[in-house]
């Protein structure tokens, strides 16, 4: 439902705690400058607010149906603090409590508060399901952060934490014997037939064909502005031979992946786009431009196990992709492993590990800042046709 925005001060550091109210300044100016829709999506942006920043009324300078003024865990709730509390909410503005921890004695901003996020790292689940009965009467919705285990989503689902954020859900559980769906193996066969050495394009209209949904999705991309054809398409030979080879891999393979994703969160599906794209343009940085298509696919591909509910080892058995793709994602090396891994570091903020990798990237390292912005941007135009 939304992102938490938080401060990093380059590629080669990371935000150390030292002064908040730079950290927090700069998520702000940068939100003006990238614009909420391009960071979040189009959901609402968490933002920290230092005691300085809140009595001074920062947030009453963005806009409140978009943006939730998280007070950090170390604000102690002086009568400068509920007053500037109480601006906020009066102007219709939402607060949450960051990184709650114990439950003991009064809560005073809990009066205040729309959200409160309990830190699933530093509390006992006997501290977690005492938030409950806290904030649950009040109305406030509970965001259940650091969950880092299925144990721990599993816990807080049941006591009723309605909001959920953590590195589990950028770790799947896998589920090896789940089958595919049967209507999701149209789209792994037209996945199948798009990435085949040499495309035969009655093949590939035949395994689209079978899938109403899917030519439908195909065939409102192509009339879409994005593609700007003169004419309209109006059968799906006529679209996929006026896209031609390289570009019916590349879109074929995203428009299946979004098909693959409808039942998941939404992220699921923009990620992929944004890994995909991401790669592409470092590709085309370091001079590769000619594997673009591979680039692509190697974006995209890399979360088809959270779609799918299947180990990804399993799922690029049945694919026909190139050798290359498939050693990257499986981290067993190949000519695409260095992008894969300079995405997944970026992504993730792991500035440590991209410096390790940009030296092997050389010029496209240094563009990933402007890339990734890029890659957002497009993957949220993309999506927003589906």
């Amino acid at each position: 439902m939304g992102y938490e925005l938080l401060f990093r001060g380059g590629l080669a550091n990371f935000f150390s705690g030292g002064d908040g109210d730079t950290a927090s300044r700069a998520v702000v100016d940068n939100l003006f400058l990238m614009g909420v829709d391009v960071l979040t999506a189009g959901g609402r942006a968490f933002i920290n607010f230092t005691r300085d920043l809140l009595v001074n009324d920062l947030g009453l300078l963005l806009p409140r149906q978009r943006v939730v003024v998280e007070i950090l865990e170390s604000i102690e709730p002086d009568g400068e603090v509920l007053a500037a509390c109480q601006r906020l909410k009066t102007a219709g503005y939402q607060v949450a409590l960051d990184d709650l921890v114990s439950p003991q004695g009064p809560v005073p901003l809990l009066d205040f508060a729309d959200y409160a996020k309990v830190d699933f790292v530093q509390t006992s689940p006997q501290q977690r399901e005492k938030w409950v009965d806290l904030c649950c009467p009040r109305g406030i919705k509970l965001l259940a952060e650091k969950v880092e285990t299925s144990k721990e989503f599993d816990e807080a689902l049941g006591w009723g934490y309605q909001l959920f954020q953590g590195y589990f859900f950028c770790r799947p559980e896998m589920l090896s014997r789940r089958d595919i769906p049967a209507y999701k193996m149209n789209y792994v066969r037209a996945l199948a037939a798009a990435n085949e050495p040499n495309v035969n394009l009655a093949d590939l209209e035949s395994a689209i064909s079978v899938e109403a949904s899917l030519s439908y999705r195909l065939l409102r991309y192509l009339n879409s502005p994005i593609f700007g054809f003169r004419t309209s398409v109006d059968s799906i030979r006529h679209g996929l031979m006026l896209l031609g080879e390289r570009q019916v891999r590349r879109w074929i393979s995203m428009v299946a992946l979004l098909a693959l994703a409808e039942d998941k969160p939404a992220e699921l599906a923009v990620a992929s786009l944004v890994r995909g794209r991401f790669c592409q343009l470092l590709g085309t940085s370091a001079g590769v431009g000619k594997h673009n298509v591979d680039l692509f696919l190697l974006g995209m591909l890399s979360l088809l196990d959270a779609i799918l509910g299947r180990p990804l080892a399993e799922i690029l058995d049945e694919l026909p992709v190139s050798q290359d793709i498939k050693a990257a994602l499986l981290n067993r090396g190949g000519a695409y492993q260095s992008y894969y891994h300079a995405v997944l570091a970026y992504e993730s903020g792991n500035w440590e590990a991209f410096t390790l990798i940009a030296a092997r990237l050389g010029p496209a390292a240094e563009a990933a800042p402007e890339h990734h912005l890029r890659a957002v941007e497009w993957a949220t135009r993309i999506f927003q046709t589906c």
